[in-house]
């Protein structure tokens, strides 16, 4: 099975992963950037400001994409897989940095990355404007959080719109629940 927990920053994806892999021992614990030692490089130029272009931007997200599928997610498609973010982010912060490119040319470009392997299911753990004012104030802030609450905002609303497009199985999460409240129903759905 394979599973993307999505969420933007401060939702709690990290959170959650860390208490999966306490239930789940031979699961396949991933991220989307970095899950490979190129994807770890791509990060870095993606977190740290080096790309002006919102077109080499994309691409970078998606020579991620394709080297983790190709490296870390294909070959363990019989057991669980769970990564720490994946293509509908890739598509919703693409869409939040204005890309004037059509939809459906996304989800082409994202099928060609993935080989037209979509997740089993998409965790979606959606946060408020109050908790990611008050969960950001507590941090320091990376090139992408560094555009704004408002830019965090339209990234979320880009997810959901994605996955009702998509068709693809998913749940959605309030991430102001207690930890363990949402630990238990995404255990609920894995199972």
């Amino acid at each position: 099975m394979y599973v993307i927990i999505e969420g933007i920053d401060t939702s709690g994806k990290s959170t959650q992963i860390e208490l999966l892999k306490q239930k789940f021992k031979d699961a396949i614990f991933t991220k989307e950037p970095g899950g490979t030692n190129l994807g770890k490089e791509i990060r870095e130029i993606l977190l740290n400001g080096k790309v002006v272009s919102s077109i080499a931007e994309l691409f970078l997200f998606l020579a991620d994409r394709a080297e983790h599928f190709e490296e870390v997610v294909k070959p363990h498609l019989a057991h669980l897989v769970v990564s720490d973010r994946g293509f509908v982010s890739g598509i919703a912060y693409a869409m939040s940095n204005g890309l004037k490119i059509e939809f459906k040319e996304m989800i082409e470009l994202n099928k060609l990355a993935l080989n037209s392997t979509f997740p089993d299911m998409v965790i979606l753990l959606k946060i408020d404007k109050e908790t990611i004012i008050k969960r950001l104030g507590k941090k320091s802030h990376d090139n992408i959080e560094k555009r704004g609450i408002e830019y965090l905002l339209s990234v979320q609303k880009n997810m959901q719109n994605i996955l009702k497009e998509l068709g693809i199985r998913y749940i959605e999460i309030d991430a102001s629940k207690k930890i363990e409240q949402i630990h238990n129903i995404i255990m609920e759905n894995i199972k």
